[in-house]
């Protein structure tokens, strides 16, 4: 078998990739070009391509490119497509929407038109968000009405209707993931869950002193990456496409967060976090929680890694990046930059 997968660099991306790789795929990875290298996710699974043995190649392209996603498309022809690329981040979203339309809507668009232009016979993943339900009371489920909050949330209600028509005017076989808040070591640092691990273990090592946060009574669905990529390799999996909601059916507030982060190293949060208006979005979204239940039923679906599993997993991580670059610090290196761990 053999997949593509946008956003292979991320979070998502780098754990879908392992899975894959562990269940004998051939995996080909969408990455933009830049002057530097954001590969660190995966460099652990990636061997040179005139390694016999290599399973992973990279091939760069941009998802505001339609000819370029057409031509790949052609050139691999995979069997499987998962579309995790995005500019994901809610609170940038704000900041650049046009950005984020032309490349998490639009994007999504030149992908379908691709897939149908090429007519190769392939099976698409759409990484679909919680954040699109929005202002809509929980739980939330397929049938819950969406109800957008963000640019970031409203670019994903058009990707997630857009894959439902050209699965229905085309007969793809496309299906959308309507997945929850999940996290992980792997979790990009501006992310608040990974804000919140990474500043508690530099302020318990003594390299910083305050953690600024926004909005702390937001609640989230938080689950772990690695237990949800597996229910985007089950939906391509099923004899019909179809939607599904990926969720731990539990809810947990930022405040609550970060009283379990600080309280496992012994620290009290509430001296420590200082609150900036700046974080907070101008159109907030105060509850999601996600009811997984026809995930469950036809998937066979279901969380392993729960809420306090999760963070130990996440400050393990961050205490031991801490810990290292205090280590640097002390023999006279200039420590920069965001590293991931996983």
């Amino acid at each position: 078998m053999k997949a593509f997968i946008t956003g292979i660099t991320g979070q998502d991306g780098s754990y879908l990739a392992e899975f894959l790789l562990g269940k004998g795929y051939e995996i080909h990875g969408l990455i933009r070009r830049s002057s530097t290298f954001n590969t660190a996710r995966i460099d652990h699974l990636y061997r040179d391509f005139h390694d016999p043995a290599a399973r992973i190649f990279l091939h760069y392209g941009d998802l505001s490119v339609s000819g370029q996603l057409t031509d790949l498309l052609y050139d691999i022809r995979p069997d499987e497509i998962y579309h995790l690329g995005a500019q994901s981040h809610v609170r940038v979203s704000f900041d650049m929407p046009e950005y984020t339309g032309d490349v998490t809507a639009l994007g999504t668009l030149r992908l379908l038109e691709a897939l149908r232009k090429t007519g190769i016979p392939t099976r698409f993943y759409q990484a679909s968000s919680s954040e699109m339900f929005g202002a809509a009371p929980p739980p939330q489920n397929e049938s819950t009405p969406f109800r957008p909050r963000s640019p970031y949330a409203a670019a994903k209600v058009y990707a997630h209707h857009m894959v439902c028509n050209y699965r229905e005017a085309y007969g793809l076989f496309a299906c959308n993931g309507i997945l929850f808040n999940h996290e992980s070591p792997r979790r990009g640092e501006t992310f608040v869950t990974r804000k919140i691990t990474r500043a508690a273990t530099r302020i318990k090592l003594g390299l910083t002193d305050r953690l600024y946060l926004g909005n702390l009574d937001a609640k989230r669905d938080w689950g772990y990456a690695g237990d949800y990529v597996e229910a985007m390799w089950l939906m391509l999996q099923q004899e019909r496409a179809d939607d599904y909601v990926i969720a731990t059916g539990h809810t947990h507030s930022v405040r609550e967060f970060a009283q379990k982060v600080f309280g496992i190293l012994g620290l009290d949060y509430e001296k420590y976090v200082v609150i900036d208006p700046r974080y907070f979005r101008p159109t907030e979204v105060d509850v999601l929680l996600g009811d997984a239940d026809k995930a469950r039923r036809i998937l066979g679906w279901q969380p392993k890694v729960n809420f306090d599993a999760l963070i130990a997993m996440m400050v393990e991580a961050d205490l031991d990046l801490a810990g290292r670059e205090k280590t640097l610090l002390e023999a006279g290196y200039v420590v920069s930059g965001n590293s991931q761990q996983g």
